[in-house]
């Protein structure tokens, strides 16, 4: 709910109120938001308040940057050690996010999106890093959320992601390399349009 931002940035979070949500007692939903609070996405302040975090810029740069550098080299790898399996599951995923691209949900599109990078990761046999990477992302997830519904950003991402396997398909490791570190430079190079935009969700 924070990453779709159905909780915004700045919401009050209640114990009681989300142990009701999701049927349980409130000590597991202490324990979830001591985890959101590790990761960056609540602020706990003792015997005051716990809301969803603002999304913080500097730690997006760097979410991003150690997702940058896992992900080109998993282009890399891939295209050195390319299978005609790999492939096929790559463009099995493009073409269902193709066919969400022009709609607006953008939940189902993000979770195709999400599985397309996983598939890389898995392929590659770091399967753990993209569990590492994700724990560290929710500031850059909620960029792009925000970002997503842009003018054409989906069809960009489906074409970003055609050519990504193209390079690998084609065994030429630089190609894709620069063609993920492409596709990874999006969102944070419109950081400024999204501050400007929503200057309440953005620090």
């Amino acid at each position: 709910m924070i990453l779709a931002l159905e909780l915004t940035p700045g919401a009050l979070l209640a114990r009681t109120e989300l142990a009701a949500m999701f049927g349980v007692s409130q000590t597991p939903v202490r324990d979830a938001l001591i985890k959101l609070s590790e990761e960056g996405l609540v602020d706990i302040f003792p015997q005051h308040a716990t809301v969803v975090s603002r999304i913080d810029i500097a730690s997006a740069t760097q979410a991003h940057f150690l997702r940058r550098a896992v992900e080109v080299e998993i282009a890399g790898t891939l295209a050195d050690n390319r299978t005609d399996l790999v492939v096929a599951q790559l463009r099995g995923q493009i073409e269902v996010q193709a066919a969400l691209a022009s709609g607006d949900d953008y939940a189902r599109f993000i979770a195709a999106d999400r599985e397309f990078h996983r598939l890389m990761y898995v392929a590659a046999g770091v399967p753990d890093l993209f569990d590492l990477v994700r724990r560290r992302s929710g500031h850059v997830d909620r960029l792009r959320r925000l970002h997503l519904p842009s003018a054409g950003k989906a069809r960009a991402v489906v074409r970003d992601h055609r050519r990504i396997v193209e390079a690998i398909d084609a065994g030429d490791a630089g190609q894709a390399r620069e063609r993920a570190r492409e596709h990874l430079s999006g969102t944070l190079g419109q950081v400024e349009q999204i501050r400007r935009q929503y200057p309440d969700y953005v620090v």
